[in-house]
């Protein structure tokens, strides 16, 4: 009986541990931006959240759609710096992001920009956001007037409702 109850105790542990098997992760590959139509590969902010998860399936966090989640539900790639806020339709693309821009908006000048988009619609000294022909693209400037934080929505600049993170 002793015995029994030993080797129950030893293989309980040991088949619990073969549960917790080693998963890859899913890869994106190399993310594309582009900036004059709105999205990243081939994804427009407002998209369906499962088109976007497919399409982009390395996503760290997933926050379901809805009034009472953060800012509406979202998915969040927190090693690449990038950010889908689904309810709100609008992306981030942080100064850390990993991928490649149609534009290379991270780290451009403000000077920069006019050759671009043209005469920003709305600004501010911190930041500057575009009228473009999927919505809105926002650009936000450091201490040296470089881009580091880049927000592309579907929306136009008087329906767009940022989040407060």
């Amino acid at each position: 009986m002793l015995r029994k109850i030993a080797l129950l105790l030893f293989l309980v542990p040991l088949t619990l541990s073969m549960k917790a098997q080693l998963k890859a992760k899913n890869d994106c590959g190399l993310i594309n931006v582009d900036v004059y139509k709105g999205w990243i590969n081939d994804v427009k902010p407002n998209a369906d959240p499962e088109q976007i998860k497919a399409k982009l399936p390395c996503f760290t966090l997933f926050e379901k759609e809805g009034n009472e989640s953060k800012c509406g539900g979202g998915i969040y790639y927190e090693d690449k710096d990038l950010k889908f806020y689904i309810q709100r339709e609008y992306l981030v693309i942080g100064e850390k992001f990993k991928g490649k821009l149609s534009v290379p908006l991270l780290g451009a000048s403000q000077d920069d920009l006019f050759g671009w988009f043209g005469n920003p619609k709305v600004a501010d000294p911190g930041w500057e956001a575009f009228q473009t022909a999927y919505g809105t693209l926002i650009v936000y400037y450091n201490e040296q007037k470089k881009v580091n934080k880049v927000i592309m929505s579907t929306k136009t600049t008087d329906e767009i409702d940022l989040c407060n993170e």
